[in-house]
């Protein structure tokens, strides 16, 4: 679908288990935004930044003009990425890894990016990795190693979680964002505020975005955006059911009273940045 219509592109860098595709579905209900997937556009800038950091071509010529090349290259080629998906004058691309590389969205574009990042309680992003975890023991379970003891129990599992991707690296990239203050360019919204108040969650996402409100319907979310999720490993990772509703905090029995513990004082600083009270165990 080629067009002349170069598209504004704003974007989504979310907890995993936060509500991020939710989100994408809702704002696909509005005719002027494409919204994507998980997405791959920055892995294609990533390859293109190898390429001109590390070959000879490039380091062979001009650095200044290498770079303001590069720069163009890269605007040039996103917004070309989405004039052939799209005649929608705005983009709501969603990757974990935009908001840690703020700098290189601002340098690309000569503006702060609007980044939005959902979060949600700790315990229940655990807590829904670990039902997913249960939820096909007829398959094989990467995360699950008996012969070497790792991953065996639900407070080794959670571990492994919070410190390897996706949970663990969106933390320290969560922590990133704060330390090099762009957090406060950042609209953190949270999971539960989505779900029981959505729509005032998004009349504060078309404000940060400074673009027209538009009214949703949140009796009835299609799904939009399409997936295989037997590409990560996990059946159902981004179903999303029809209605925003509120759903029931389940962390204490899934994870246990260890894990809540474990998690609550290792992590103070999660809880106390997004307003998530601790709880006695």
């Amino acid at each position: 679908m080629p067009t002349d219509v170069t598209p504004k592109i704003f974007y989504q860098s979310s907890m995993p288990r936060a509500g991020s595709t939710l989100l994408q579905n809702i704002v696909a209900q509005n005719p002027a935004f494409h919204v994507t997937p998980t997405s791959g556009l920055l892995e294609l800038i990533f390859g293109a930044r190898l390429n001109y950091t590390n070959n000879p071509e490039f380091k062979a010529q001009d650095a200044v003009s290498m770079k303001k090349a590069f720069l163009a290259f890269s605007r040039a080629g996103m917004e070309a990425y989405f004039k052939a998906l799209t005649d929608k004058p705005y983009v709501l691309d969603k990757s974990r890894g935009w908001g840690v590389h703020f700098d290189l969205l601002s340098m690309i574009f000569n503006e702060e990016p609007k980044i939005i990042c959902m979060v949600r309680d700790l315990r229940q992003i655990l807590a829904s990795m670990e039902k997913k975890f249960r939820q096909n023991p007829d398959k094989h379970r990467p995360i699950e190693n008996h012969s070497n003891l790792s991953g065996t129990t639900t407070f080794k599992r959670a571990l492994i979680h919070l410190q390897s991707p996706p949970v663990g690296l969106a933390l320290d990239r969560l922590i990133e964002l704060h330390q090099r203050g762009w957090n406060k360019k950042v609209l953190f919204l949270r999971f539960e505020d989505l779900t029981t108040q959505p729509a005032e969650t998004l009349q504060k996402v078309y404000q940060y975005l400074g673009v027209p409100e538009f009214k949703h319907n949140f009796e009835n979310v299609a799904q939009v955006t399409q997936e295989d999720d037997q590409v990560f490993g996990t059946p159902g990772l981004h179903e999303i059911r029809p209605q925003v509703k509120p759903l029931q905090n389940d962390y204490l029995s899934i994870l246990g009273s260890d894990v809540i513990q474990m998690v609550q004082a290792n992590y103070a600083w999660y809880f106390t940045l997004f307003g998530y009270r601790v709880s006695p165990v």
